[in-house]
């Protein structure tokens, strides 16, 4: 499978000191740097390319997004992402399912748990 061109994934809970251990574990990233109200940027390297990261709290019903704008992150995909972010924070994560094409369902979202569970689930929630 190639690798998806970036990666996004939502956090239910926004630990910043968390974050950035994880991050410097899996990345070797410095430390995310202030960008503006509620957001935060940093450049991570590996195999010889950069790899920004965007964090926004509360982007999306009150979850944080976690941006990787580049193709040569570890995860080939969102979902693998999702996995390994949920363990190491121990929160709830979500993503898409997959590559969006036209004619998919948009609202349809792979929600993982620390203890690995996952399902999939209308976000936002019609109901609300």
């Amino acid at each position: 499978m190639q690798a998806y061109p970036d990666i996004e994934i939502y956090l239910a809970h926004l630990d910043l000191e968390r974050l950035n251990a994880w991050l410097a574990e899996a990345l070797d990233t410095p430390p995310l740097a202030n960008a503006g109200k509620n957001r935060w940027r940093a450049t991570a390297q590996r195999d010889g390319h950069d790899i920004n990261i965007l964090v926004i709290a509360k982007a999306a019903d009150g979850f944080a997004s976690l941006w990787f704008d580049s193709a040569h992150t570890p995860w080939t995909t969102d979902s693998d992402c999702a996995h390994e972010a949920a363990r190491q924070l121990d929160c709830e994560v979500r993503c898409s399912l997959g590559g969006w094409q036209p004619g998919d369902e948009p609202d349809q979202f792979l929600q993982v748990m620390p203890d690995a569970q996952e399902k999939t689930i209308e976000w936002p929630d019609s109901g609300q």
